[in-house]
């Protein structure tokens, strides 16, 4: 973690929630600044000194997040896509493979049995795609 002030962690921690909570609405640079009461290129700059990514990285590495859970619980590719916030199959589609390692399709087709048999919170920690 950066060398923040705790006010502006605070300010930071504001977009982050936004981010964890609104996933699958069209967020943007600016939106995500204004919720941190920042200008864009401060809060970017805030952002990846704090978390060790950018903040749009790290957003769309909670949609892939939620669309691996998605596509473990049976959802389509196609409707994992849409509920998370891509609108683009073919973006959806590449942005999972670079996350993820894998298709959609090829990570909906493989068994996730060892994940099923765990608390919800380990499997959000085990199943979460590393930051590109």
């Amino acid at each position: 973690m950066g060398r923040q002030s705790p006010a502006t962690l605070a300010h930071l921690r504001r977009a982050r929630d936004l981010m964890d909570r609104e996933y699958a609405r069209p967020l943007d640079v600016p939106a995500m600044a204004a919720r941190a009461l920042m200008s864009p290129a401060h809060f970017s700059r805030e952002f990846k000194a704090a978390y060790g990514e950018t903040p749009y990285g790290y957003l769309v590495t909670r949609r892939v997040e939620r669309a691996m859970a998605l596509l473990r619980a049976g959802s389509s590719v196609t409707d994992a896509c849409m509920a998370v916030g891509f609108s683009s199959l073919g973006s959806f589609s590449s942005t999972f493979t670079r996350i993820a390692g894998e298709t959609p399709s090829a990570y909906r087709s493989r068994p996730h049995d060892g994940l099923e048999a765990l608390p919800s919170c380990i499997t959000k920690v085990l199943a979460r795609p590393m930051p590109w």
